[in-house]
């Protein structure tokens, strides 16, 4: 898959948020090798991910410590990163918006 962007994480980390360096490294290197067509290939590999809708899943990172919510075409391969954010912060959001 091909994850936009990169940066958005990164610039997380170093916003404070060190410790979530590792896990979303370690995601970012999963997803971009990933297959995914479908959610259901999503579930099989993160089986606390939580779909939202056809389109958007929101992924534990650190522990359950971070939220991530991204948006994936399948038909293009891409996953595009909506939003990094702690639990009050993702508890604020209207996930199906973004």
């Amino acid at each position: 898959m091909r994850v936009i962007a990169r940066r958005t994480l990164r610039e997380f980390w170093e916003a404070g948020h060190g410790d979530a360096e590792e896990p979303l490294r370690a995601w970012f290197a999963e997803a971009q090798a990933a297959e995914w067509t479908t959610m259901a290939d999503i579930k099989a590999r993160y089986a606390h991910a939580s779909i939202v809708d056809s389109e958007r899943v929101v992924f534990n990172i650190g522990g359950n410590k971070y939220r991530l919510v991204v948006k994936l075409w399948f038909p293009t391969r891409a996953v595009w990163i909506k939003f990094i954010g702690t639990h009050a912060e993702y508890d604020r959001l209207d996930v199906s918006s973004l």
